[in-house]
């Protein structure tokens, strides 16, 4: 697949940020790099980018969505209190999306998989 200069350019800085960053923060970075593009324009690509299985969302407590490149899957731990994630490694769901991808014949190309609670100072009332 043919990526076009504006999504190369993104793939590049998220590459180089090696975090999820929100669409806006991530046109605000274009800019200060010096590859300015329209906020729409950033956002067709990500989407465009997340339909080929390059980029990755995510949803936060607050409601923003946050992107990053496919590179591993993603597991946290979300206080629903703080809104502070806490990433895990272990995955759970690792042969049952193998199972997935043979038995419905559909290319998984990342998961997310989120617990939502009380993180131990929010439990401690601090």
């Amino acid at each position: 697949m043919k990526r076009t200069r504006s999504q190369t350019n993104i793939v590049h800085v998220l590459k180089s940020l090696n975090h999820p960053i929100s669409a806006q923060d991530l046109y605000v970075e274009m800019k200060n790099r010096d590859l300015g593009l329209g906020l729409a324009t950033v956002y067709r690509n990500l989407e465009a980018l997340k339909l080929e299985g390059e980029v990755q969302v995510r949803q936060l407590p607050s409601g923003e969505a946050v992107y990053s490149l496919v590179h591993q899957d993603q597991h946290h731990l979300t206080c629903v209190n703080c809104g502070q994630s806490f990433p895990i490694d272990q995955c759970p769901v690792h042969d049952l999306e193998e199972k997935l991808e043979i038995s419905h014949r559909f290319k998984v190309y990342y998961h997310t998989l989120e617990f939502f609670g009380l993180c131990h100072l929010c439990q401690s009332g601090e």
